[in-house]
């Protein structure tokens, strides 16, 4: 039976404790279990390769906005594309939940899709995800579960916790491009480190770069991070990494954009962030709509694919 987006939003709405939990465990037994080869993603660890053939729709920053995620799924037509079988991936940075007002809402959706659509989501893990010694403050989702799910608040919660080990650290498409929620760790290695990242946390810092850092303009290799997590890195940083991934460009969220999008380090990172509005207030959200098999050196070179809303 095919899904219907408006029928999805509307239990979303409406769903008890109980069927939200049920829910948060099949994701959670879905995601345990991915590994090898799912379609067009080869997952080692916690790092998905994609292939560079079809489409990424690749989304930013959601925080609870709902009606940002249902423009998002309606004018990228993922849901159509997938069910007729198009060669098709739907990637989120991280940070579903916390600030926004419907955070709940926001995981039921995309955790429905990925149940009926397995093979064509990737979920990575943003900063408010984390693991307990790295949890962003204010932390507002287990208060905003306890007011929509009442006595079930709090295991819903802890479901929903247990999903965030499993969200992806990275993404890879090669000679093109890595995607993460935050930054990029200036000591980095290879892919094994992102693959890896949190099994060697905390002993090293590659897991909090991951989901925490930003690139600077003024800065030069890796400074102190204002967040009070992760460190501020400079062009020269994002120029060695992407040099030992063997990829052109770092796509990530983690900061708010007036525009939906910015372009750091002279075209070599693109940040998105797709929920707009409050409590940010930027004017415009953004996500971007990428056909993988296009070779690119810039992200100047992905304008014509971004989608501002």
């Amino acid at each position: 039976m095919p899904l219907n987006l408006t029928s999805i939003i509307k239990e979303s709405s409406t769903v008890q404790g109980d069927a939200f939990i049920a829910l948060m465990e099949k994701a959670a037994a879905v995601l345990r279990g991915e590994s090898g080869r799912i379609g067009c993603q080869t997952v080692e660890d916690r790092l998905v390769r994609l292939d560079a053939s079809g489409e990424a729709i690749v989304i930013g920053d959601l925080h609870g906005d709902l009606q940002s995620l249902t423009t998002i799924l309606k004018g990228s037509g993922f849901m159509e594309k997938a069910a007729d079988g198009n060669d098709v991936v739907l990637v989120f940075l991280g940070d579903y939940g916390d600030r926004g007002a419907h955070s709940a809402e926001v995981y039921y959706v995309v955790l429905t899709l990925k149940l009926r659509f397995p093979a064509n989501m990737v979920l990575l893990r943003g900063n408010h995800e984390g693991p307990e010694d790295l949890l962003a403050s204010p932390h507002d989702l287990p208060f905003q579960f306890r007011h929509r799910f009442g006595t079930d608040g709090a295991e819903a919660y802890a479901k929903t916790r247990e999903l965030f080990a499993y969200f992806y650290n990275a993404v890879l498409v090669k000679e093109r491009y890595v995607m993460v929620h935050g930054g990029l760790p200036a000591d980095l290695s290879n892919a094994q480190d992102l693959a890896r990242a949190h099994l060697m946390h905390p002993e090293k810092r590659f897991l909090e770069d991951l989901l925490w850092s930003d690139p600077s303009e003024a800065a030069q290799d890796v400074v102190f991070s204002p967040r009070g997590a992760g460190q501020l890195f400079g062009r020269d940083v994002t120029e060695k990494v992407l040099e030992k991934l063997g990829v052109k460009v770092l796509i990530r969220g983690h900061e708010p954009c007036e525009e939906g999008f910015r372009i750091n380090h002279k075209g070599r990172v693109l940040t998105l962030f797709s929920m707009k509005g409050a409590p940010y207030f930027n004017k415009h959200g953004a996500y971007l709509q990428l056909p993988l098999s296009e070779k690119i050196e810039n992200t100047q070179q992905l304008l014509p694919w971004i989608r501002k809303f």
